[in-house]
Protein backbone atom coordinates (compact mmCIF):
# COMPACT_ATOMS: atom_id res chain seq x y z
CA UNK A 1 0.00 0.00 0.00
CA UNK A 2 1.29 3.64 -1.15
CA UNK A 3 2.03 6.14 1.64
CA UNK A 4 -0.90 9.23 0.72
CA UNK A 5 0.28 12.63 1.98
CA UNK A 6 -1.87 15.87 2.21
CA UNK A 7 -1.27 19.50 2.37
CA UNK A 8 0.39 20.45 5.68
CA UNK A 9 1.98 17.32 6.01
CA UNK A 10 5.74 17.61 7.45
CA UNK A 11 7.60 15.15 5.31
CA UNK A 12 11.85 14.77 4.51
CA UNK A 13 13.35 13.26 1.67
CA UNK A 14 16.53 12.00 0.52
CA UNK A 15 18.57 14.65 -2.16
CA UNK A 16 21.90 14.77 -3.46
CA UNK A 17 22.72 17.48 -0.66
CA UNK A 18 21.27 14.82 2.26
CA UNK A 19 18.17 14.84 3.71
CA UNK A 20 15.86 17.63 2.97
CA UNK A 21 12.29 18.41 5.68
CA UNK A 22 9.49 20.57 4.39
CA UNK A 23 6.04 20.61 4.23
CA UNK A 24 3.73 19.73 1.58
CA UNK A 25 1.94 22.87 -0.20
CA UNK A 26 -0.03 21.02 -3.02
CA UNK A 27 -0.79 17.93 -4.65
CA UNK A 28 -1.11 17.01 -8.14
CA UNK A 29 -3.02 14.70 -9.47
CA UNK A 30 -2.70 15.13 -12.85
CA UNK A 31 0.12 15.24 -15.31
CA UNK A 32 2.01 18.51 -14.33
CA UNK A 33 4.82 20.70 -15.90
CA UNK A 34 7.12 22.18 -13.50
CA UNK A 35 10.13 23.44 -14.05
CA UNK A 36 10.14 22.11 -18.06
CA UNK A 37 9.54 18.72 -17.13
CA UNK A 38 6.40 16.65 -16.96
CA UNK A 39 6.05 14.79 -13.94
CA UNK A 40 3.11 12.07 -14.11
CA UNK A 41 0.94 12.18 -11.69
CA UNK A 42 -2.53 9.99 -11.12
CA UNK A 43 -4.99 9.92 -8.18
CA UNK A 44 -3.79 6.79 -7.36
CA UNK A 45 0.00 7.97 -7.67
CA UNK A 46 0.17 11.69 -7.16
CA UNK A 47 2.72 14.33 -7.33
CA UNK A 48 3.22 16.16 -3.78
CA UNK A 49 4.75 19.73 -4.18
CA UNK A 50 6.61 20.75 -0.96
CA UNK A 51 8.51 23.70 0.50
CA UNK A 52 12.13 23.08 1.81
CA UNK A 53 11.83 24.46 5.82
CA UNK A 54 15.59 25.44 5.27
CA UNK A 55 15.68 27.06 1.92
CA UNK A 56 12.21 27.55 1.41
CA UNK A 57 12.98 26.17 -2.37
CA UNK A 58 10.18 24.03 -3.61
CA UNK A 59 10.30 20.83 -4.63
CA UNK A 60 8.37 18.04 -6.42
CA UNK A 61 8.39 13.92 -5.81
CA UNK A 62 6.34 11.12 -5.69
CA UNK A 63 4.94 9.36 -2.67
CA UNK A 64 7.71 6.89 -2.10
CA UNK A 65 10.45 9.36 -1.94
CA UNK A 66 8.61 10.67 1.26
CA UNK A 67 8.69 9.66 4.75
CA UNK A 68 6.57 11.86 6.85
CA UNK A 69 8.11 13.28 9.96
CA UNK A 70 6.35 14.51 13.63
Amino acid sequence: MVTKFRIGDHVRWNSEAGHVSGKIVRVHVRDVDYKGYIHHASAEDPQYEIKSDKTEHIAMHKGTALHRIG
